[in-house]
C-alpha cells in the first residue's frame, strides 16, 4: 500500500527553493483572495496578470518536465473550472465567472504541491504527514455526514475516499499530501470570504456538499495525476517533432548544396 512512499531512514536534502515556492504561494493565495473579496473585474484582471508573471518567473528555474506538467495542469484545470462553475453550477464565483487569476493560480498551486512533495520535509516525514492528513480530513468528512454540521457533506465524504485512493495507490503520494494543504488553505479562505460558494446540492450527484467539501483536495489530485501522466508523452512527441523538423531541414540544405554545385 505504501510502495510509492519515500524510503525511511534516508537523509533527504532540504532545498530552500522548494520552501520558498510554498511560502510564497501560501502568502499570495491569502493576499489574492482577500483582495478579490471586494475587487472589481478590473482588479481581478490585474490579479490575473500578476499571477502569470509570478508563475512564469518560478517556472524559469524548473526543468522541462515540471514546466510541461504545469502547462497541462493549467489547461486541464481551467477547462474543469469553466465546466464545473459557470456551466454546471457546482460552485459560483462572485461575478459568476472564472476570475482571471484562477488559471495561473492553478499553475502555482500545482507547482507548490510538486515543490513540497519533493522537499526534504515531506520525503523524510511522509508517513507521519500522511497519518495527520488522513486523521484530520477523515474527521472533517465524518463531521459532514454526522448530522451535527450546519450543512450536510456527503460529497465531501465521497471525495475523501477518492483522495485515499490517490494517496495509497497513486504514484506521487507526497504531491497529493502537499495538494491537501495548499488546496484546503485556499478553499477555506475563499469560501470564508465568499469569493466563491459551493452549491448546497451537487448538480451532478444530487447529494449535499459542504462549503467547501471536506475531500475537495481529490479534485486537485486528479489535476496532478493528469499533469504528471501527460507530461512525459507530450515531451516525447515534441522531441520527435523537433527531430523530424531537423532532419527535414538538413535534407533541404543538402538539396540546395547539390543544386548549387551542379550549377
Amino acid at each position: 500500500m505504501l510502495r510509492h512512499f519515500p524510503k525511511v531512514n534516508v537523509a533527504y536534502a532540504h532545498r530552500k527553493r522548494d520552501y520558498f515556492i510554498a511560502a510564497f504561494t501560501f502568502f499570495c493565495v491569502a493576499v489574492c483572495l482577500v483582495s478579490d473579496a471586494t475587487a472589481s473585474l478590473e482588479k481581478q484582471n490585474a490579479l490575473g496578470v500578476t499571477g502569470w508573471v509570478f508563475l512564469i518567473g518560478w517556472l524559469l528555474g524548473e526543468n522541462r518536465e515540471v514546466r510541461m506538467q504545469v502547462v497541462i495542469a493549467v489547461i486541464f484545470a481551467t477547462i474543469g473550472e469553466h465546466f464545473a462553475s459557470p456551466f454546471m453550477g457546482g460552485y459560483t464565483y462572485r461575478f459568476e465567472n472564472v476570475p482571471a487569476y484562477v488559471p495561473p493560480g492553478h499553475g502555482l498551486v500545482y507547482l507548490t504541491a510538486v515543490a513540497l512533495g519533493r522537499s526534504g520535509l515531506f520525503l523524510r516525514h511522509g508517513r507521519i504527514i500522511a497519518a495527520l492528513v488522513v486523521l484530520v480530513c477523515g474527521a472533517w468528512s465524518l463531521w459532514g455526514i454526522s448530522g451535527f454540521a450546519e450543512r450536510g457533506d456527503t460529497v465531501g465524504a465521497l471525495l475523501f475516499c477518492v483522495f485515499l485512493g490517490y494517496l495509497f495507490k497513486g504514484r506521487s503520494p507526497m504531491v497529493y499530501l502537499a495538494a491537501f494543504f495548499i488546496t484546503t488553505w485556499l478553499e477555506l479562505i475563499g469560501t470564508a470570504l465568499s469569493t466563491w460558494s459551493w452549491a448546497v446540492i451537487d448538480p451532478v450527484l444530487g447529494l449535499p456538499q459542504g462549503n467547501p467539501p471536506s475531500g475537495v483536495a481529490a479534485w486537485y489530485c486528479l489535476v496532478d495525476a493528469v499533469a504528471m501522466g501527460g507530461a512525459g508523452p507530450l515531451l516525447k512527441a515534441a522531441k520527435t517533432l523537433r527531430d523530424l523538423l531537423t532532419i527535414g531541414n538538413v535534407k533541404k540544405m543538402l538539396i540546395r548544396v547539390q543544386l548549387t554545385s551542379e550549377k
